[in-house]
């Protein structure tokens, strides 16, 4: 089972990949975690990779190619996976149907998690976390049962990311509809998209995602 989940930040995506990998012993394949533990390993393409990176500019579609393609040659990606933050273009959707024909392997599903903008503000500006254990709350949906003790450690020291603001929400927002929404025509062309209520409940949501696989 190969798949793509796609939605804009804030939508779940990083929840429900967990989910799947552990239930289903897909793998999670993020570009910028197989980036750094190419440039870890100091393989040829990782090597090339930190020079850019070095330099300050942006890693090329030639060296994110070639780092996935690395990684799918691993025995636990032949299980199955899940995609996480690529393709995020028409161009690099091509070359993702290209690379995975030479190996003999196909996308299975394209999942979109569909996120309403202003309650996707709402969900990110509140959430924060236990500085400690990492436990995630949120100013409206989900507060320590004791004012200031997080649930899980007892700890009282909370942080919320910088990011998290209105301001940049939209942003990425916008930034996921410019470039990233268009590669779904592509993949509806293929007939293998389906969306899901990414604002619902998130046992709602999952059930969705399984209702598809399992279908």
């Amino acid at each position: 089972m190969n798949l793509i989940l796609l939605g804009p930040p804030g939508a779940g995506k990083g929840t429900q990949a967990s989910r799947l990998v552990k239930q289903r012993g897909l793998v999670q394949l993020s570009t910028g975690d197989m980036l750094r533990a190419a440039v870890a390993a100091q393989t040829p393409i990782g090597i090339a990779a930190k020079q850019v990176m070095d330099a300050g500019q942006l890693v090329s579609d030639a060296i994110v190619n070639g780092i996935l393609s690395e990684r799918l040659d691993h025995a636990d990606a032949r299980a199955g996976f899940i995609l996480d933050g690529y393709p995020r273009t028409p161009a690099q959707a091509q070359e993702l149907d290209a690379m995975l024909a030479a190996k003999g392997l196909k996308l299975d599903h394209v999942i979109e998690l569909l996120v309403d903008e202003e309650a996707l503000v709402d969900r990110i500006t509140g959430r924060f976390t236990c500085a400690k254990c990492g436990e995630g709350y949120h100013d409206r949906y989900k507060l320590p049962a004791v004012e200031g003790v997080c649930d899980v450690c007892g700890n009282d020291v909370f942080k919320r990311r910088p990011d998290d603001n209105a301001e940049t929400v939209r942003t990425r927002m916008a930034e996921y509809r410019a470039k990233t929404a268009p590669i779904l025509p592509h993949y509806e062309a293929m007939g293998i998209v389906a969306h899901v209520d990414g604002m619902a409940d998130m046992d709602a949501v999952a059930a969705a995602i399984d209702a598809i696989l399992d279908a």
